[in-house]
C-alpha cells in the first residue's frame, strides 16, 4: 500500500488505480482535489484512533489506510456535512474489528497487571511516554466493543448519537459499554473512581 505519511497525490494516483468507475470514469478533478485535502486533514486522526483501538501502529497504518479507500469510492454519495468524518471513523472501526478478525491477525495479550509490574522504573523526562504506554496497552486490554467506545467517545470526541451511529448500536449500547470501559480502565490503571460534583 502506498504510505500514507508521504504525499496526498501519491495516494488520489493509487486511490485512482482502485476506485475506477466500471467504464473507466474515475472521480472528477474537483472532487479529487477535495479528497485529497480530507485526506490530508483526516488521515492523522484515523491513524491514531485506529492504533488506540489496536495498539499496533503497522495495523493503524493500514485500517486507516483500508477507510480511506473506503471513503474515496464512495466520495460521490457521501454528505460532505458531519456525516463525512462519522462515515471515515465508522470505516476505520470495521477495519480494526476486521483486521482482529483474521486468524493470522490474532495476537494473545498479557494481562496488564503483569506487564506493568515488569516495567522497571522510569526517569523523569519520559514520565508522559511511559504513561501513554499504560494507557494503550490497558485499552488493548477491554473488549472491542468497549474499547471502541471508549475511544471513539473519549479520544475522537464524539457524542453518544455520532458513537452509535459510527458502531451502529443504539445510544443505551454506547453508555453501558463506556462505562463499563471505563470502570475498566480504572481498575487496570488502579485509579480511584471519580465522582460527579
Amino acid at each position: 500500500m502506498v504510505p500514507c505519511y508521504g504525499s496526498c497525490n501519491l495516494w488520489v494516483v493509487w486511490f485512482r488505480s482502485i476506485g475506477e468507475k466500471a467504464d473507466g470514469r474515475g472521480m472528477r478533478a474537483r472532487d479529487e482535489t477535495e479528497f485529497t485535502e480530507f485526506a490530508a486533514v483526516t488521515v492523522r486522526r484515523l491513524r491514531r484512533t485506529a492504533y488506540l483501538m489496536c495498539g499496533d501502529w503497522h495495523r493503524a497504518e493500514d485500517a486507516a489506510q483500508d477507510a480511506l479507500v473506503k471513503v474515496y469510492r464512495r466520495w460521490n454519495r457521501i454528505d460532505r456535512g458531519d456525516s463525512l468524518v462519522g462515515y471515515a471513523h465508522k470505516a476505520v472501526v470495521t477495519a480494526v474489528l476486521d483486521q482482529a478478525r483474521r486468524p493470522w491477525r490474532r495476537e494473545h495479550l498479557d494481562v496488564l497487571g503483569e506487564v506493568v509490574e515488569k516495567v522497571p522504573a522510569v526517569p523523569d523526562g519520559a514520565d508522559a511516554i511511559h504513561d501513554r504506554a499504560v494507557v494503550v496497552e490497558a485499552l488493548a486490554a477491554l473488549p472491542p466493543g468497549q474499547r471502541a467506545c471508549v475511544v471513539l467517545r473519549h479520544y475522537a470526541d464524539l457524542s453518544v448519537e455520532q458513537t452509535a451511529a459510527v458502531l451502529n448500536v443504539g445510544t443505551g449500547a454506547v453508555k453501558s459499554q463506556t462505562s463499563r470501559g471505563l470502570t475498566r480502565l480504572r481498575d487496570l490503571l488502579a485509579l480511584p473512581e471519580r465522582t460527579s460534583s
